[in-house]
């Protein structure tokens, strides 16, 4: 009972970070319709630019503000010099252009920082395990957890009460009403791909804390999709929700053993999340995670 209720415990917290991640992917195909398939390498290039600023000495607060400023930058960089003349242009060719983003993004990434794996040292979390009642957590996963809480919140905030987030909330439901009104929407566009970044560099950086830092947290990008799914495209409080049940279930698929869980494959947790995918669909068709009913508390 106690290694379930820790599974159950570990997946939320990892689910916590796996929403960042989907925020991101829901935030562009909210505003633009696309579908960001560069957004592991996103996440990769965010994680080593927070780890390059903590290998020099800066304290690991500081290097993660540095990532997210970076982030900004790159985002805005990216969406002008790749996308932004992609406007009004078919669907299929700005995604085909994120695909190709990808595997620039992966190459700059491999030339820079090579492909070894390599750790935030020293350590940034303790060791030793926090104690919750009959809960032993690891100091890793409970502060990455409540720092991918705290950066949820502020996303939310920012999307409901600023001028930028009610403006890109505009954009998302009718582009034409909110051009009409003013709205610029390759600035909504840049805004976008800028929190897109930066959401994901964070991601990227608590999971390099948890297993450490190689070229295959890029896969993140794909291990999200089901996040993605299952919450809904245009959903927000989908993207939070669906990343929290996407942690459960691939902790409970690498933890349970293999009588139970017979399509498990050793180190194959991604996969089974995956196998899972059509189930997912499913129930996203049939209004889980996304109705307007079941996120009134966070339909915003």
């Amino acid at each position: 009972m106690d290694l379930m209720l820790m599974t159950l415990t570990t997946g939320i917290m990892v689910g916590g970070i796996y929403a960042l991640v989907a925020l991101g992917w829901v935030l562009i195909y909210k505003c633009s319709g696309v579908l960001n398939l560069a957004m592991g390498e996103m996440t990769l290039i965010g994680a080593y630019v927070s780890l390059s600023f903590y290998s020099m000495g800066v304290p690991f607060l500081l290097s993660l503000l540095f990532s997210l400023i970076i982030g900004f930058v790159l985002g805005i960089l990216t969406e002008r010099i790749f996308l932004d003349r992609l406007i009004g242009e078919p669907v299929l060719t700005v995604i085909m252009v994120t695909v190709g983003l990808s595997f620039f993004f992966k190459g700059t990434v491999e030339f820079i920082w090579g492909t070894d794996t390599r750790v935030f040292s020293p350590p940034v979390f303790s060791m030793e395990p926090v104690r919750l009642g009959p809960l032993i957590i690891g100091e890793v996963y409970l502060w990455s957890f409540v720092a991918a809480i705290i950066l949820l919140i502020v996303f939310v905030c920012f999307f409901k009460y600023t001028r930028w987030g009610l403006a890109m909330q505009a954009t998302a439901d009718d582009e034409m009403a909110a051009l009409s009104v003013g709205v610029s929407a390759r600035y909504v566009y840049a805004a976008a791909w800028a929190i897109a970044f930066m959401a994901a560099g964070v991601g990227g950086t608590l999971l390099g804390n948890i297993n450490g830092l190689n070229i295959s947290v890029g896969y993140l990008g794909l291990l999200v999709l089901p996040v993605v799914v299952l919450g809904g495209l245009n959903s927000v409080p989908g993207a939070i929700l669906g990343g929290l049940i996407i942690g459960v279930l691939q902790n409970f698929c690498g933890a349970l053993p293999r009588p139970v869980l017979p399509g498990r494959c050793e180190g194959g947790r991604p996969v089974r999340v995956h196998g899972d995918l059509p189930a997912l669909q499913t129930l996203r068709d049939l209004g889980v995670g996304t109705d307007r009913a079941s996120l009134k508390c966070l339909k915003f």
